[in-house]
């Protein structure tokens, strides 16, 4: 089975993790803690920056599926031809927090070159939809990208609100935009949908539960100051994502 094959299986089954080590880290020691934890715990797949050098050290480093994430159509490009096993368009958190806003049209220009660029080659491409603009749009731009023929969306939504309370309510408020988006996502087209954003093992399975085939999770994971603890986390998140599709199994 190839390595992206691996990680449709578990799209299809519901239980896919994607652990995210950032769109703009280039940190190479934090890099080889995340892929580490990721192998190691048990994740379906790793994101990691467009970087000629970090994307020759991760393949090299781990049999986990390997997105790189962009918002150049010329890296995405060129990021297959180093041998990703998948791309996405985002993740944008880090332009976010720069004060930059991404529109759907801007998306889909993107997506456009990038597909104009790969001529034709078969490459598994997730494009996330940005949480800031409305339900509608979101739901037009993601029936837009369906029809394109991408294989999964990353829905988003941390990066628009800020938590009031702490603990578990605090975790919940931080999620809550990202899943109540991939609630209406799932219901309006065929496609995977990744829940991401503000994902912690506390809303995980409420990511599931929610309609989620995948969910995607960079903070809890790559924040942390210990590749032990990274590891931990990483265990967790599969052990509950497990849990909660073999629930939605049980139940369907």
């Amino acid at each position: 089975m190839t390595r992206i094959n691996s990680f449709r299986k578990d799209l299809e089954e519901k239980k896919a993790v994607k652990i995210i080590a950032g769109i703009d880290n280039y940190n190479t020691e934090i890099i080889k803690n995340v892929v580490n934890a990721a192998q190691i715990g048990g994740a379906s797949a790793v994101d990691i920056c467009f970087d000629e050098k970090i994307i020759s050290m991760v393949k090299e480093m781990t049999t986990l599926p390997v997105f790189v994430s962009s918002i150049v159509p010329s890296e995405l490009a060129k990021a297959v031809e180093l041998g990703a096993d998948a791309i996405e368009v985002g993740n944008f958190d880090a332009l976010y927090k720069k004060g930059q806003r991404v529109s759907a049209n801007e998306v889909l220009n993107i997506v456009n070159e990038t597909l104009y660029l790969l001529h034709g080659k078969e490459t598994f491409i997730c494009v996330t939809v940005p949480g800031h603009i409305n339900i509608a749009e979101q739901i037009s731009l993601a029936s837009k990208l369906e029809e394109m023929g991408i294989n999964l969306i990353q829905t988003e939504g941390a990066a628009t609100v800020s938590a009031s309370h702490n603990g578990a309510r605090g975790l919940l408020e931080t999620a809550e935009v990202s899943i109540s988006n991939t609630i209406e996502l799932v219901r309006n087209v065929s496609i995977p949908v990744m829940t991401a954003s503000g994902i912690t093992t506390t809303t995980a399975p409420l990511a599931i539960a929610s309609g989620a085939s995948a969910i995607g999770v960079g903070s809890c994971v790559n924040k942390l100051n210990s590749t032990i603890a990274m590891i931990a986390v990483v265990k967790s998140l599969v052990e509950s994502v497990n849990k909660a599709s073999h629930k939605d199994f049980i139940n369907a």
